[in-house]
């Protein structure tokens, strides 16, 4: 079983930068892991993911080219990287972990086992 706290949310204006962090508890380097985000009256979508290694990442099409995730394995810790940030990436943005062994997809919500809490990012144009 894992963990997860995310942190690093706030309030930034379009166009500015921001790096949100999940700290994770348990066999971290034994879970894949996903950022997803929920906007006001709208379902959870994928925003990224990194395979257990950190050898494979992939990306929502509307986050590609200015969103970067990345793992640390031994602080137990998945960062996203957010730059150039639109209005429309106003949501709560949710650490999730999959414990299962295959990086296939990993773009589905189902497929994780583990989510945190949640933290907001609000992004004024």
């Amino acid at each position: 079983q894992v963990q997860l706290v995310e942190s690093g949310g706030g309030l930034v204006q379009a166009g500015d930068s921001l790096r949100l962090s999940c700290a994770a508890s348990g066999r971290f380097s034994g879970y894949n892991m996903g950022w997803f985000r929920q906007a006001p009256g709208k379902e959870r979508e994928f925003v990224a993911a990194i395979s257990r290694s950190g050898g494979y990442t992939r990306y929502a099409d509307s986050v590609k080219g200015r969103f970067t995730i990345s793992r640390d394995n031994a602080k137990n810790t998945v960062n996203l990287q957010m730059n150039s940030l639109k209005s429309e990436d106003t949501a709560v943005y949710y650490c999730a972990a999959d414990s299962g062994g295959s990086s296939w997809n990993l773009g589905l919500s189902q497929k994780y086992d583990y989510w945190g809490q949640g933290t907001q990012v609000t992004v004024s144009s």
